[in-house]
């Protein structure tokens, strides 16, 4: 049952690095610091399930999944202190308060001292360890050994001086932290790091606790088990906390996402009759929301400015009397404005390829008075829907419909 406890935080840990991967490309340095971090977490993490263990076992060097472990969360560690020093460390003014400096004295000696401390790992673990045998438990088979007491300890010093700085640094940015949702995460987040700060205390205890006094093999496994339990919840109160924050922006993602894939019709036929209008070539659906080239957001927003302008530069095809004709045939449409401007753009696409330009002449396009991108891109997934729908033999009747409709007003 352990043992699923343990691909459990570690599957959750992945999971919350995957979803922060996009801040590696896009986000500013403090936030590639705390991917940093969970990365690093999540790789210590897997390095603890028999999985890994037994995989890393097969290189010729005894207890050697041990030592990964220890520098992964190291690297770990190091960066979850560049991302509190550098976001909940900041301060406008001359005046910098007390625990701001010390954190960013922390942040900035943290890597100096996590390579000695690193190589100092590296030396202790070759030299002063006992590792005559492979072990299951690196704590439990070596407990009561001064070596491996020695070696934790070194360990050890990083998590405790990282989990008191981010604890009281995310508990203090809960107390003041202005939504809902960043108060409680922040809270849980600070509140994994007391725990964190309690299981280091408590692991150092037991090393040293098995060296003085003759401690029994079970008594031992009891106390590193509980506080391997104690360290996995704590894993998973932090991939709690850091996921409630991100809730609403994870839904603004998906909700863009879910727009691009409705526009996408739309804005691929036109910028392919007005080559030039976008940035790049358009490509198949699937390609175009799948590739990472810029954020979700960026590219919902070029969509929109290029369909915008493909549609300015069609209306110089388009008959005069084209969207009058539309908004006629489309009067007991159950969406009819905007399925009269996605009848308008199917036709006038037909009456370009059939027409030359008319730079003295341009038909009437409905304005809609759009209060950011976000509407406009709302209106324009519902003129898609509606323009996949319409047929060829739609348009050019709606052609021919707005040729009689010109006749007729000419008269």
């Amino acid at each position: 049952m352990f043992d699923y406890i343990k691909y459990l935080t570690a599957a959750v840990m992945s999971v919350i690095a995957v979803w922060r991967f996009p801040a590696v490309r896009y986000a500013d340095a403090h936030r590639r610091a705390l991917w940093g971090g969970y990365a690093g977490f999540a790789v210590a993490l897997w390095l603890y399930t028999p999985a890994a263990m037994d995989a890393v076992d097969r290189i010729p060097v005894v207890d050697l999944s041990a030592l990964l472990r220890h520098f992964a969360s190291t690297a770990a560690i190091m960066a979850a202190l560049t991302y509190v020093a550098t976001s909940y460390g900041k301060s406008s003014g001359t005046v910098v308060p007390r625990h701001v400096a010390v954190s960013r004295r922390i942040a900035r000696a943290s890597y100096g001292v996590g390579a000695i401390g690193v190589t100092l790992l590296t030396v202790l673990f070759f030299t002063v360890v006992d590792r005559d045998k492979p072990s299951r438990n690196f704590l439990i088979d070596h407990a009561g050994q001064w070596g491996v007491a020695v070696y934790m300890t070194v360990f050890y010093f990083f998590p405790l001086i990282t989990t008191a700085v981010c604890g009281y640094q995310w508990t203090r940015a809960a107390r003041q932290a202005e939504s809902a949702s960043m108060r409680v995460g922040l809270g849980l987040m600070g509140l994994s790091m007391w725990m964190g700060l309690t299981h280091t205390a408590a692991r150092i205890g037991i090393v040293w606790a098995a060296v003085a006094f003759p401690l029994s093999a079970s008594t031992v496994q009891l106390l590193v088990d509980a506080t391997s339990i104690w360290m996995n919840l704590l894993f998973l109160i932090v991939a709690v906390g850091a996921s409630i924050p991100t809730t609403r922006a994870a839904a603004a993602r998906w909700k863009a996402w879910r727009t691009l894939y409705a526009t996408y019709p739309l804005w691929f036929d036109l910028v392919d009759a007005f080559p030039g209008t976008s940035l790049y070539p358009p490509g198949r659906r699937l390609a175009e929301l799948m590739h990472i080239r810029v954020p979700i957001d960026v590219r919902l927003d070029r969509w929109t400015q290029d369909i915008a302008d493909a549609c300015e530069k069609l209306r110089y095809y388009a008959p005069r009397d084209l969207m009058f004709a539309a908004e006629d045939i489309t009067a007991s449409h159950p969406d009819p404005e905007p399925a009269a401007e996605a009848y308008w753009i199917k036709a006038a696409l037909q009456a370009a390829d059939a027409v030359p330009v008319n730079p003295y002449s341009a038909a009437i396009l409905r304005e809609k008075p759009f209060v950011d991108t976000d509407s406009e891109a709302a209106w324009l997934a519902r003129v898609s829907a509606a323009y996949s729908h319409i047929t060829t033999d739609q348009a050019r009747e709606l052609l021919v419909y707005s040729s009689e409709m010109e006749s007729d007003s000419g008269r």
